[in-house]
């Protein structure tokens, strides 16, 4: 039970602060070893925080843009520096070819958009801006789409959490279920698309 509590979004905000905002939302965003953070849960809880002004909104607001931007910009630079190694290079403990190829199966159906739509899909999300990078991506191109995902992704997380503290009184009691909803319909549109991946293999195999 120790280390569950440990493991609450709450707990690590209140323990580690901006910095501890800023370096995680910057990991997820563009490290490949940070694709298990939990992005969308940590917004919606320092929303929350912030409702309660444990936290202030607005450097709230600001600190998680520019981390945002910054952590897709470094996959970015991180995917091009070594391109096509990328997709040959051994699975290990915190990279797993899977996700690149995830990340792949996204640009082939959203296109550009995929980094904004990656946004919102855990472990895409991560890996968006690295293949972007690896496929040489026009840069303004790749920086246009990356802030408006940003803005767009930190935006509704941390002001749903911020508003839905103003309007739900003690709103903490509820925030291991509100989280655990969060991160189901998070996971969802990946459930989907492997269950279409899967039924189109079966249909090519009859």
């Amino acid at each position: 039970m120790d280390f569950l509590s440990n493991l609450n979004p709450e707990v690590l905000i209140k323990t580690f602060g901006y910095l501890g905002l800023f370096a995680a939302v910057f990991a997820e965003s563009g490290l490949f070893i940070g694709f298990f953070l939990p992005g969308d849960s940590l917004l919606f809880t320092a929303g929350i925080l912030a409702s309660q002004g444990l936290l202030s909104i607005w450097v709230l607001l600001a600190l998680l843009l520019i981390a945002a931007v910054l952590g897709d910009n470094f996959g970015y630079a991180f995917g091009r520096r070594l391109g096509p190694r990328l997709f040959s290079r051994e699975d290990s403990r915190f990279f797993h070819k899977k996700h690149l190829d995830r990340a792949q199966t996204f640009y082939a159906r959203y296109g550009k958009a995929t980094l904004i739509i990656a946004r919102f899909t855990p472990i895409v999300r991560t890996f968006a801006p690295i293949v972007a990078g690896a496929g040489k991506m026009r840069y303004p191109t790749f920086f246009a789409y990356n802030v408006v995902g940003a803005f767009i992704w930190v935006l509704f997380n941390t002001l749903l959490g911020y508003f839905l503290g103003k309007a739900v009184p003690s709103i903490e009691r509820y925030i291991i279920p509100i989280l655990v909803i969060i991160i189901v319909l998070s996971f969802l549109p990946a459930v989907f698309q492997f269950m279409r991946e899967r039924k189109a293999t079966k249909k090519s195999l009859e």
